[in-house]
């Protein structure tokens, strides 16, 4: 293998970094309150760089649960009343205080999280942005008068809080996945309970801190943070309670079919955003050069860890040998490997060593099969939880990374012949949230935007997020949108009132 490019690594920091004491919490939110779990049960949250212990947080089971989903119901009673101007001014403040916390919310992502700090940073001024945005919302939230044929009557539309909504979010953005559904949520006149990952639950307990400084009501805002045993039982009361109206969540599409079933019952409302397996194709006409900047970009943001990742990369045969040469030029220059407390690191470590597993046997599978290690290759040296990020070529679509949502920092590159044969191979997935692909050609950028099959598609694009935007995919990959004006309405039901004998 004499010819695999090693790329540069920066050691983890062996110093401590101490959290900030202002905005850290071990204890659940609930009815405005710092409540331990009822056993006093706690559980470890760990530093993903080092594997060492950041702090214990308390242990919520499903009797905490319930507490926090009568909170939440009980609030409801008055926070659905509360003018959509009191509630857009309450969400403006808590926006603010993250914005003047901003540094200390940045550090406790990269804590528990382990992205570099100028990604927990961005995180933190994205997330606060759905604060802003939906504030915004909160007083746009608009009926409608309906023209109907009888003379002595009148027919309008009202839009009202659908009631409690429990929020599960992942580790990936523990920050941006809460304000995405709560910001949301709130502006509507729901309350919420939320059971973060229990991986990040440290950045859910900071926002609750800030929410209670914004004077966000009691039980409003609610925080159920729980270990990875007790999630199954937690999950369970938040989707099959009575009291709950709506349930929304990000993670695994195994795990949102889980939760479904349970929804099933009482029939409640489902927003899901599950997992993608993003094509991110590049034609003949691309721009070699913005099309491996865009690859770089989309692959390796938060070590590859994030639902829209680019997880397949289709490139013409005319373009092939250019793209790879140029991105793995790319990928030597900016990608440097450690803990995300250090200055100059892009590539922190992944959230734990099955993370690490799942990356090592989809190279070591593709290796066997045909495929040629690029760059990378192999785990770093830097710690248990570091992959190098690895650039494969020679792929095909047998292979378990043209197959799998691989979730880390692995690009494998599939060479194609026409473009009916990339959008086949970009289709062929049982899921579709993003799509990327880079053309110069008006007429291909129109048939290949339209004929992708997922949510979201970014043309000579590798980053698509976007607050003002509607973000959320097509097949298995979820229900539902989020963010933009159109995430509000996952939270309003829409009642006709007619008015007769005028």
């Amino acid at each position: 293998m004499s010819g695999i490019l090693r790329l540069p690594c920066r050691m983890a920091s062996t110093c401590a970094h101490s959290l900030p004491a202002s905005l850290l919490r071990s204890a659940a939110y609930v009815g405005g309150s710092w409540l331990q779990s009822s056993d006093s049960g706690t559980f470890a949250v760990l530093d993903p760089a080092t594997g060492s212990e950041l702090i214990q947080v308390a242990d919520c089971g499903p009797r905490e649960c319930r507490e926090a989903v009568k909170a939440a119901a009980n609030a409801f009673q008055s926070w659905k009343d509360v003018s959509s101007k009191e509630r857009s001014v309450l969400l403006r403040k808590w926006y603010d205080l993250m914005m003047q916390n901003k540094d200390e919310l940045a550090q406790i992502i990269t804590a528990e999280n382990g992205k570099p700090m100028k990604e927990a940073l961005g995180e933190i001024v994205y997330a606060a942005g759905f604060l802003e945005w939906f504030s915004e919302e909160a007083r746009r939230i608009y009926g409608d008068i309906i023209s109907v044929p009888m003379k002595d009557r009148r027919a309008l539309v009202l839009k009202q809080p659908v009631g409690v909504a429990s929020i599960i979010t992942p580790w990936n953005f523990p920050s941006a996945m809460i304000t995405r559904k709560v910001g949301a949520a709130l502006a509507a006149g729901c309350t919420v309970v939320v059971k973060p990952a229990e991986d990040t639950p440290l950045s859910a307990l900071a926002l609750a801190e800030l929410a209670h400084q914004a004077g966000i009501p009691a039980g409003v805002y609610n925080v159920v943070p729980c270990s990875r045993e007790k999630a199954p039982s937690v999950g369970e009361v938040l989707c099959t309670d009575p009291s709950v109206a709506k349930i929304s969540f990000t993670g695994s599409t195994a795990t949102g079919k889980i939760l479904l079933r349970y929804a099933a019952d009482s029939v409640k409302r489902v927003s899901m955003e599950l997992g993608g397996h993003a094509p991110f194709i590049v034609f003949d006409s691309a721009d070699v050069d913005k099309a491996a900047a865009g690859a770089l970009a989309s692959k390796f943001r938060n070590s590859g860890q994030t639902c829209v990742c680019s997880n397949r990369f289709l490139v013409q045969k005319g373009i092939h040998d250019a793209f790879v040469k140029k991105l793995s030029a790319l990928m030597e220059k900016e990608l440097h490997v450690g803990s995300g407390f250090d200055e100059g690191v892009t590539q922190g470590p992944l959230i734990n060593e099955k993370a690490v597993d799942k990356v090592e046997h989809h190279v070591k599978d593709a290796v066997s099969q045909g495929a040629q290690i690029v760059a990378g290759g192999k785990r770093s040296n830097v710690g248990k939880n570091f992959y190098e990020p690895t650039l494969l070529s020679n792929v095909t679509t047998q292979m378990l990374c043209a197959k799998e949502e691989t979730f880390g920092p692995l690009a494998p590159v599939i060479k194609f012949d026409t473009e009916e044969e990339a959008i086949a191979v970009a289709n062929s997935a049982n899921v579709g949230l993003a799509g990327y692909f880079y053309s110069q050609d008006p007429a291909q950028i129109w048939r290949v935007a339209e004929h992708l099959e997922v949510g979201m598609v970014g043309v000579n694009e590798g980053l698509l997020s976007s607050v003002e935007c509607p973000f959320g995919g097509v097949k298995q990959s979820g229900l539902g949108r989020e963010g933009s004006r159109y995430g509000i309405d996952e939270y309003l039901e829409v009642k006709y009132v007619c008015f007769g004998g005028l």
